[in-house]
């Protein structure tokens, strides 16, 4: 799967490179055709002196869950897949609290200057809102279900900062490195109260997946290529990221590599409509928190990480050569994930941008 996707895309970049050549017509900065899809972060330099300010909401759904690439029930989770944690009465030899529905909002606040034509200096800071329903199964065995519950947190998330570095630029095809710095401004002890499988409500700190932050500092090395024509523009961008250190519960998450293409289309000079590939693959989680040992999927560090292919559609609109508002529905052709997770439905991301 990883060696099949990858080619894939690595066909598209290379098919899109390869129309690149027959490029003859330059552009105007104050296009919408100039802008890749909302979604692609750190996708374009700026010149000598210029800044920009964005914000971006981002929301996610999830709900049901995968073994593997394959849908797999509540009953089938709460009766056959092991809890790493059992110790028999008090914490039972299967999973007995499984995760209904997800969903993620995140709000982006971006700045952005370039105090060179080949530098662009970028910063983020990033708040977001997770809600969880889950459901509990009645004692350490069988499929009758005890209740429901739901889980929340909310607060400032990790934040960045990075630096765009132009390689080349001819206005109609641009290279530019991607090279940033993700701070662990957010907080990775976040709890709430939970239903136990022997009808006890405990308050308990939440499982990896509705933490706020990684709790680690991480890098992330990148490159990103626009090219335009006439009333096309196309792109690629490729992204690493790695944690430098273990958090201070002792775990870190796992390496992430993204990968993305796409194509756009000029409807008229302030309007343009796009269609995206994006891959991502992730690792499991390195080491674990020794308080997080509840008998649910998500407290399992094996359970996270994996590949995924996503189709995205979006449209650009340009005002006055400075207002940029876009909009991008993302949606995933495919899910292979490392031991049993929630499978996303959707996620949509609106962002609104002033050059000056």
């Amino acid at each position: 799967m990883f060696k099949h996707t990858c080619l894939t895309l690595g066909l598209i970049a290379t098919g899109l490179v390869s129309f690149s050549s027959l490029a003859d017509t330059s552009h105007s900065s104050t296009r919408a055709i100039t802008h890749a899809p909302i979604g692609v972060m750190g996708d374009h330099t700026h010149s000598k002196g210029e800044y920009m300010m964005s914000y971006r909401m981002m929301n996610m759904e999830m709900s049901g869950n995968l073994q593997g690439s394959k849908s797999i029930s509540n009953a089938q989770i709460a009766t056959s897949v092991a809890n790493p944690f059992a110790n028999p009465p008090m914490s039972p030899p299967t999973v007995r609290v499984v995760p209904q529905d997800m969903s993620t909002q995140m709000h982006m606040l971006g700045f952005m200057y370039a105090p060179t034509n080949n530098m662009t200096l970028m910063a983020m800071i990033n708040y977001v809102d997770k809600d969880m329903s889950l459901t509990t199964y009645q004692g350490g065995m069988g499929t009758n279900t005890l209740g429901n519950f739901d889980t929340a947190s909310s607060g400032l998330a990790d934040s960045k900062l990075a630096m765009l570095y132009r390689l080349f630029d001819s206005g109609k095809h641009k290279l530019h490195a991607n090279i940033g710095w993700i701070i662990p401004t957010g907080s990775e002890e976040e709890t709430a109260e939970v239903l136990t499988p022997m009808n006890m409500r405990m308050t308990m700190r939440l499982p990896y997946g509705m933490q706020l932050s990684s709790g680690s500092h991480q890098g992330e090395l990148g490159l990103t290529y626009n090219g335009f024509y006439d009333q096309y523009s196309w792109g690629a961008q490729g992204l690493y990221t790695s944690p430098l250190n273990d958090n201070d519960q002792e775990y870190k998450v796992g390496d992430k590599l993204q990968m993305t293409a796409w194509a756009a289309y000029a409807v008229s000079d302030v309007l343009s409509t796009s269609a995206r590939l994006k891959y991502s693959h992730s690792g499991k989680i390195r080491g674990m928190d020794s308080i997080i040992m509840a008998p649910v999927t998500t407290a399992n560090p094996a359970n996270y990480g994996g590949e995924m292919l996503d189709l995205a559609l979006g449209f650009n609109t340009v005002v006055a050569g400075k207002h940029r508002l876009a909009f991008e529905y993302q949606i995933p052709l495919s899910q292979d994930v490392n031991g049993v997770q929630m499978e996303m439905d959707n996620m949509w991301t609106v962002g609104y941008q002033l050059a000056f």
